[in-house]
């Protein structure tokens, strides 16, 4: 008999929402049942798994207990990098490789025992749609493993001294105008050119910049 997989996506404008879709799709190919939700109430009453992606809240533990496992997964190797927008960061810190991990939600953000760690690498020239492709690849084949491995997949609990990463801010996009392009074009790879964009203050007013790749690259 196939698992019953809940796909829990809280902002149904989140840039994963093309991958959730396509892993409802995968997920049941793969001979199981799986629904993608936006409200962690419409998680059912009898679960085996729920994976709680791209989610901007903590999900209760009277909500988790309906299912057997409930799953996270955080670009970031934990215990380091727990908190908000870890990939982005890790940018900002000049990282070539993104390790990201796949973990047991708990009452605690980012603490649960660790499944699975993959990575992708990074050439250095990714602007967000592509860092997020590559991300969503990632996460989306770190969910169809796990299901494939179930129940055999055991995990390991975090070690070491964890480190924290704040929310961001829109004013985290701030560019420096007396800085170079080249300076800065880690902070300008990772800003959204519609929900955060990159700007400057100069001369008593606000510019807004936005980047894309030329087609002629």
């Amino acid at each position: 008999m196939g698992l019953l997989v809940t796909v829990l996506l809280d902002n149904p404008r989140s840039w994963f929402m093309p991958y959730a879709r396509k892993l409802e799709e995968a997920i049941c190919a793969m001979g199981h049942s799986a629904i993608l939700i936006h409200d962690p109430d419409d998680i059912p009453q009898t679960g085996d798994i729920a994976f709680f992606l791209s989610c901007e809240k903590i999900i209760p533990k009277e909500i988790r207990d309906r299912s057997t496992h409930n799953l996270v997964i955080h670009s970031s190797d934990l215990p380091k990098g727990r908190g908000w927008s870890p990939m982005t960061w890790e940018v900002l810190n000049g990282a070539s490789k993104i390790i990201t991990c796949l973990f047991e939600a708990s009452d605690e953000a980012d603490t649960g025992p660790v499944y699975d760690r993959q990575s992708f690498s990074l050439e250095g020239h990714e602007l967000l749609p592509e860092l997020h492709e590559k991300q969503g690849e990632t996460i989306s084949a770190m969910v169809r493993r796990f299901i494939a491995c179930y129940p055999l997949l055991r995990p390991d609990p975090q070690s070491g001294e964890p480190t924290f990463y704040r929310r961001r801010k829109p004013e985290d996009s701030e560019l420096d105008p007396t800085k170079s392009i080249a300076d800065q074009f880690d902070l300008l790879r990772v800003c959204d050119n519609d929900r955060y964009p990159a700007f400057f203050n100069h001369r008593g007013h606000r510019y807004v910049v936005r980047i894309e790749k030329s087609a002629e690259c």
